[in-house]
């Protein structure tokens, strides 16, 4: 189980009590929100794409959409997300529980910078029924990211 692996990823760091988990669904922006007592914008979603063959992970606030033209211009391709089965594979992590953390070495973390206007947010942990709350700091260093990214849109007006 995915979370299990998120679990001990944590440990390493003398952190997994720090793991949420809910008795609820918090596999989408508005479910986590509900389970953690937060705005939906301090959920950190965490997209899986493709980059020429090679898997990616795009964390961003729950209100940021994906602006196709920062992305291309970012990955000089068109913004293509992985199929449901591939994110599994790839990832390690089931779709609902997807997160930057216990993934594999092979695959590039980037952090948008929607995400910056907050002081915590709560990405999820593993499974669709988890979360930890993390400063950006805490989210940099634990989720191993190459950098930090301008890629959505949406969330300015929020």
């Amino acid at each position: 189980m995915s979370i299990e692996i998120v679990r001990k990823y944590f440990r390493g760091y003398g952190m997994e009590d720090r793991i949420l988990e809910f008795d609820v669904s918090s596999a989408t922006v508005e479910l986590a929100a509900q389970a953690v007592g937060c705005e939906p914008a301090r959920i950190a979603k965490t997209l899986s794409f493709k980059v020429e063959d090679q898997p990616i992970l795009i964390v961003a606030a729950g209100d940021a959409k994906i602006d196709n033209p920062k992305y291309k211009a970012k990955f000089h391709k068109k913004a293509q997300m992985l199929k449901p089965e591939e994110v599994t594979e790839f990832i390690g992590h089931a779709v609902g529980g997807v997160c930057p953390f216990g993934v594999p070495d092979s695959v590039d973390v980037y952090l948008d910078e929607s995400l910056r206007r907050f002081k915590t947010v709560f990405p999820a942990a593993g499974s669709a029924n988890s979360a930890i709350e993390l400063s950006m700091e805490e989210l940099e260093k634990y989720s191993h990211a190459m950098e930090w990214i301008d890629v959505c849109k949406g969330w300015q007006e929020a």
